[in-house]
């Protein structure tokens, strides 16, 4: 390997070659400098030549010769600095893409076939419990389908969310029992073009699909939206129980999902234990590319152009006359003065606007809700404005919030998680308004119970994150009660020491309860314990059903698509 001062030639290249173009414009340079001298030269045919010496400058050639020579090396080192010289490489993170999936999962009576034991339904729940629990990051939505496809759960980065819901999916929570797997593709990309995702991925739990699958798969595809099927069963099958009470025979066709995950870009995969059929579909790594490789970390070269700056201050030394402190600025200009600040002149404004997004990201989640607000401003879109809306309701200032959630909607109609918050700041305000007015009634503050704590982006989370914020109540309170003086302080203070001794007395009554009810135990007479128990087990007999909520959300949007004109037989 041959070196150079410390640099391999092999590696030696430019980063930016296309700044080698200027050299063109040496020769032209050198022109107008010849032209220069023989102008000035054409002295010597209008004056006779003892009057030259007085009127004349007299310089000499060889110092003439030494500054044009100095000034084109300057130039000429100047431009291949500027064309970022780099013979190393320096460990750098590297974008990683985020692409959100929809698992769409068959609910159809054939689940309930045992060909996989216990039950295609019981293998389908635990798959996509693994594939929840192992993917790396990324958005999430869980869409289950027969007859029909509806929404589990909306695309959220909180998984925990999505996985509540898998005990609840049956097939009895379904209005209409039939494989309309061309519903659930085509319902899964209006998902992701509703997140505003210009590409993504479908994953389809089921056993066989049909042309109209396939044809819908091809639709996602031309959207951006990649299409993988996972087989669920045995060629074999097992018969089942249709929802008329008749029989079927639920049989795996591998050869259609082949097609459908070939129209959709995507791949196939038989469903097996562990997680090889999930490595094997490239679902567990959002941060992956088509190829499979992963895109996490990587090397970057370094611009080493720095090296010819102290060469060409050293030039510029000899250049400090008359005219030449305008040039050497113009060179420092050009210049760029850090990786940061060059990388900038070469964002696009999407790039910036994210920048901005992940700069306010990290102050909403170190508490500096002033300063997120402030950041998410500065971008123009509606994750931001809605973001600026979450901002602002932590620090209780609901008007500007609702006013961002409008501005989030306005962009983005559909969001409902803006609506959600909305709504729920609204309601904080009113509460606000009537304990305002209590407290001007009453004359001291009253303790709330009801303090309106931030907008959830999806219920069940707490992680404080933009989209995500929640707060106690007590720290809502104190937020809202920000006194403008020193009375209000105190009455605030008041009021926070009244509501600790209302907690510390609750826990007090508690705790006599506790002991009175083990008192009442110990004292209780062999009837009064059977009768206690007897009721104790009547009331686990009471059914237990987690899918009913399901169930009537899915009754209440098949009959709104029924209404709309938008459902079919």
């Amino acid at each position: 390997m041959s070196t150079l001062a410390g640099i391999d030639i092999a590696t030696l290249h430019l980063l930016r070659p296309h700044w080698l173009w200027a050299l063109l414009a040496l020769p032209l340079l050198a022109g107008l400098w010849t032209l220069r001298r023989r102008r000035a030269s054409a002295w010597h045919d209008a004056v006779d030549a003892h009057l030259l010496p007085h009127l004349l400058a007299q310089r000499s050639d060889m110092r003439t010769r030494w500054a044009s020579g100095l000034a084109a090396l300057a130039y000429v080192v100047a431009i291949l600095a500027l064309a970022g010289p780099s013979w190393r490489q320096t460990p750098q993170p590297l974008w990683q893409s985020r692409a959100p999936l929809v698992i769409a999962i068959d609910l159809s009576s054939a689940v309930t076939a045992a060909d996989v034991p216990p039950s295609r339904l019981a293998q389908a729940r635990a798959k996509v419990s693994t594939l929840l629990r192992e993917r790396a990051a990324g958005q999430v939505a869980l869409v289950a389908y027969a007859g029909d496809a509806f929404t589990v759960a909306p695309l959220t980065e909180d998984v925990a969310n999505v996985a509540l819901f898998l005990d609840a999916l049956a097939p009895d929570v379904m209005p209409v029992d039939g494989q309309r797997a061309d519903r659930a593709i085509d319902w899964s990309a209006q998902l992701l073009k509703r997140g505003g995702f210009d590409r993504g991925d479908i994953v389809l739990l089921t056993a066989q699909a049909d042309p109209a699958a396939r044809d819908a798969a091809a639709r996602a595809a031309k959207q951006g939206y990649r299409v993988f099927a996972l087989g669920i069963g045995t060629a074999t099958g097992a018969p089942y129980r249709r929802t008329d009470g008749s029989f079927g025979q639920a049989r795996l066709d591998a050869a259609s999902l082949r097609a459908v995950a070939a129209a959709g870009d995507g791949r196939y995969a038989a469903l097996a234990a562990g997680d090889d059929d999930l490595s094997k579909l490239g679902i567990l790594d959002p941060g992956q590319d088509e190829a499979g490789i992963a895109k996490g970390k990587g090397r970057a070269w370094q611009d080493q152009g720095y090296w010819l700056l102290p060469p060409l201050m050293l030039l510029a030394l000899f250049a400090f006359r008359r005219r030449a402190a305008l040039t050497v600025l113009a060179l420092c200009f050009a210049w760029p003065m850090s990786q940061a600040h060059a990388a900038n002149l070469w964002r696009r404004a999407d790039q910036v606007d994210h920048a901005h997004m992940e700069e306010a990201s990290q102050a909403y989640r170190r508490g500096d809700f002033d300063e997120a607000a402030k950041l998410f401003g500065d971008a123009d879109s509606a994750d931001a404005h809605y973001n600026r809306g979450n901002a602002l309701a932590k620090t209780g200032q609901y008007p500007e919030a609702i006013a961002a959630y409008d501005e989030a909607l306005k962009r983005h109609p559909g969001m409902d998680d803006a609506q959600a918050n909305k709504r729920a700041v609204e309601a904080a305000m009113k509460r606000q308004s009537s304990q305002s007015k209590n407290d001007s009634k009453s004359g001291q503050p009253q303790p709330s119970q009801n303090s309106p704590g931030s907008p959830s982006k999806q219920p069940g989370k707490g992680q404080q994150q933009p989209g995500k914020p929640q707060q106690s109540q007590q720290s809502q309170a104190q937020q809202s009660a920000k006194p403008a003086d020193a009375q209000a302080q105190r009455q605030a203070d008041a009021a926070q020491r009244e509501r600790m001794q209302r907690a510390l007395q609750q826990q007090q009554r508690n705790g006599q309860a506790e002991a009175k009810r083990r008192a009442e135990l110990a004292n209780e007479t062999p009837q009064q314990r059977e009768q206690r128990l007897a009721n104790e087990a009547w009331l686990r007999r009471v059914p237990d059903d987690p899918g009913s909520l399901l169930r009537e959300k899915f009754r209440i949007e098949q009959e709104r698509r029924l209404t709309e004109g938008q459902g079919q037989p």
